[in-house]
């Protein structure tokens, strides 16, 4: 309906829907096939990654100083440019081995704490530096002798909501597993509104992935397998009885991926990516797996541009969310590959 301005009028997000009991609720365990899981994971993890790896969030390499953060059991120190330009290598000086990471960065040169060894991002005598990328979200570095595989130019980066149209925030969060426990959970959504209750409310499965047929663009190349994906409607609690429906897709468009988008509804083209970085060798005999989740918020409405300019604010409270979500998640994932590591895993 549009006012006499012939301006569309305000319509609420939010619904009143009471919901089943969690009692009361549909068993979804029939529905939840150990083989559907397991065979979607399969594809994914046959997906080509190009050996890139997500290290953080863009805005914790901050300039002046350097990140550093172990991937596969490799150590890795990050740092920028004075122009800003992400720069990588290993996290180890040269020299006698000092920890770059609590180095400095004096005008774009990463000066060693110990010894005052200084790098510029170039190769050095016993220092070869590691391909990075920036996103603007998150920071990628390609380690080829963990991923194993073909190098690509770039990582394999989701579409996202335009850059300045959204919120974005990210989360990490660090648990007993591998990889592909932490994807399992995602290609899992039948527990959604089992296991969190607290945050999901009448969540069903519409569609099945049904394999790779089709696929939808990515930065790096292409991000999803779009006949091979999971669609639900779900409807996101608020409080007490208000919630937001929408309907979403899930995709895993590489081995250590996977992202939900919201396909329709408030907050269309909205994603949450969730990368699983193993922090451990791939041998190792207790894996310790980063979860990093980036959230891109965005919304058509006017007033949405109130929340871009209160994002400092909001980052915190969507970190939040994603933690509550996340503490019970990992424990899910924990669980996997403790079952899994005492040949006891039903799947």
């Amino acid at each position: 309906m549009a006012d006499r301005a012939g301006r569309t009028r305000w319509t609420s997000p939010l619904r009143r829907r009471r919901g089943p009991g969690w009692a009361e609720q549909t068993p979804t365990w029939r529905a939840a096939r150990p083989a559907l899981i397991a065979d979607t994971l399969k594809r994914a993890s046959a997906r080509p990654s190009g050996n890139w790896f997500v290290v953080g969030a863009s805005r914790d390499v901050r300039p002046g100083r350097p990140y550093g953060r172990t991937v596969g059991g490799v150590e890795v120190v990050l740092w920028r440019s004075p122009a800003g330009e992400l720069r990588a290598g290993p996290g180890a000086c040269p020299h006698l081995g000092a920890p770059l990471r609590d180095g400095r960065v004096v005008c774009g040169t990463l000066v060693c704490h110990w010894h005052g060894l200084a790098l510029d991002g170039s190769a050095f005598a016993g220092w070869q530096p590691y391909p990075a990328h920036d996103d603007g979200v998150l920071v990628w570095v390609r380690l080829d002798a963990v991923g194993g595989e073909e190098p690509s130019e770039r990582p394999l980066v989701p579409a996202r909501p335009a850059p300045g149209s959204g919120v974005d925030a990210v989360f990490t969060a660090v648990g007993r597993c591998e990889p592909q426990d932490v994807v399992a959970n995602r290609l899992d959504p039948w527990h959604g509104s089992w296991f969190h209750p607290y945050s999901f409310v009448d969540l069903t499965v519409v569609r099945e992935p049904q394999g790779d047929e089709g696929c939808e663009g990515g930065e790096g190349g292409e991000e999803g397998e779009g006949g091979d994906a999971f669609e639900v409607d779900v409807s996101f609690r608020v409080a007490g009885r208000l919630v937001v429906p929408v309907r979403a897709e899930f995709t895993a468009p590489e081995p250590r991926t996977v992202v939900m988008r919201i396909t329709d509804g408030e907050g269309a083209t909205s994603v949450v990516e969730t990368h699983a970085t193993p922090l451990t060798a791939a041998d190792a005999e207790q894996p310790r797996t980063a979860v990093i989740e980036a959230v891109v918020a965005a919304s058509d409405r006017t007033g949405f541009a109130l929340a871009r300019a209160a994002a400092p604010v909001l980052r915190p409270l969507m970190r939040q969310t994603a933690g509550r979500l996340w503490r019970d998640d990992l424990a899910y994932a924990e669980r996997r590959w403790e079952l899994r590591s005492t040949g006891r895993f039903p799947g």
